[in-house]
């Protein structure tokens, strides 16, 4: 990080070339970079801002980024012209295009295919075979899944590392998705009397519209998510202050979230009439929202919030149907009242509307403050 103040006082006013200094610096920077939009964000990121940019004799952080960029030489300048260079790179252009399109129209429907044929054959089996259909189902959606988030926009940059990942508990809210809400419901009228039998009636009722829903939202999801780094890297070439970024790409990343959870309620909706649900559901809608903020800013490298997040909407939730048991046991009455009077009032689903609502709210606003900057955006790349 660097040191405001001791790069101030190396930069007296009266220094005839006050960038020297900043180039020295920031000469790692500067050189690897590709153009000043990446020097940009790297500044921004070290803690130079437009105010700063003024003692250097610039009037922004781009202008300054500007003038660094000119002043570091590059070999690829001078080597790429001729015609053999134009018509040799038309043809890697188109194969990384082709490429590009599998992450963005492949992969993201892969999970939701998967889902529905797997719930499709739980429908036609019983007994032991149902189980192993649902084994092998589960495998396939998992498998699908972690193609998808690997690949193309939702995919982590390289330099997180694995313990930093969200996955655990982003399983555990999908999971409480399918099984909490029957258990709730059963556990307040004094079950269950048995374990799931992987269908929505029995002692323990499984829900699975938002399995269904979460997994074809795979594919509006990399695509709001594609959009979003677009948009975001065109707002960060037209713009020349860094808060005149933060004002224009905060309504882009809003609207990103609002794009997204429409198409989740439209899925919702789609997948009611086969599933025998409402065609609006609170639980998924803002499940579905939780998880894609919380993505958003994985993939640009904030990793501590959402995993914090996450795993207190995931706590929560065990919380609220450990409290039911919890008051079963003499002179505990009294923990499990709160959570059986939202449920009388409002439903179990209740519980995980609460939960996910304010989790994702939280990440929300977190995401309006961090995706906001432009050295956010210093390592989001395009579709890989």
């Amino acid at each position: 990080m660097t040191d405001l103040s001791a790069l101030d006082r190396g930069t007296p006013p009266g220094a005839a070339d006050p960038v020297k200094v900043l180039l020295h610096r920031h000469r790692e920077l500067c050189e690897r970079a590709v153009d000043p939009l990446e020097i940009a964000a790297g500044l921004e990121a070290h803690g130079i801002t437009d105010r700063t940019a003024a003692r250097f004799r610039h009037r922004d952080v781009f202008s300054l980024a500007e003038e660094l960029y000119a002043r570091v030489p590059r070999d690829s300048e001078t080597g790429t012209s001729g015609s053999d260079g134009a018509s040799g790179t038309d043809a890697p252009s188109r194969e990384g295009s082709a490429r590009g399109t599998v992450p963005l129209l492949l992969l993201p429907v892969l999970p939701g295919l998967l889902c529905a044929a797997s719930l499709i054959g739980l429908s036609r089996t019983h007994g032991q075979t149902r189980l192993y259909a649902a084994a092998a189902g589960v495998l396939a959606v998992t498998l699908a899944l972690r193609a998808a988030v690997r690949r193309g926009p939702l995919s982590v940059p390289a330099d997180i590392v694995p313990r930093a990942a969200t996955g655990s508990w982003t399983c555990w809210l999908v999971g409480y998705a399918v099984l909490g809400d029957g258990l709730l419901r059963t556990a307040v009228t004094g079950g269950p009397d048995g374990l799931p039998d992987g269908t929505t009636e029995g002692h323990w009722p499984l829900a699975l519209a938002p399995v269904l829903a979460l997994t074809l939202a795979c594919l509006p999801a990399t695509w709001t998510t594609h959009l979003f780094l677009t948009v975001a890297r065109r707002k960060l070439a037209t713009s020349r202050a860094l808060e005149d970024f933060a004002a224009s790409v905060r309504p882009v990343l809003l609207g990103t979230v609002a794009l997204f959870i429409g198409a989740l309620a439209a899925i919702v909706a789609l997948c009611s009439p086969f599933l025998g649900t409402a065609p609006v559901s609170a639980t998924i809608l803002t499940l579905g929202a939780l998880l894609l903020v919380a993505r958003l800013l994985t993939v640009h490298g904030f990793t501590h919030a959402p995993r914090v997040i996450l795993m207190l909407t995931a706590v929560a939730q065990v919380l609220a149907v450990a409290t039911v048991f919890a008051a079963r046991l003499p002179g505990c009455a009294l923990l499990g009242a709160p959570v059986e009077t939202l449920v009388t009032a409002r439903g179990p689903a209740a519980v995980p509307v609460l939960a996910c609502g304010a989790g994702a709210l939280v990440l929300l606003v977190h995401a309006s403050r961090t995706l906001t900057r432009a050295s956010a955006h210093l390592h989001a790349e395009q579709p890989r």
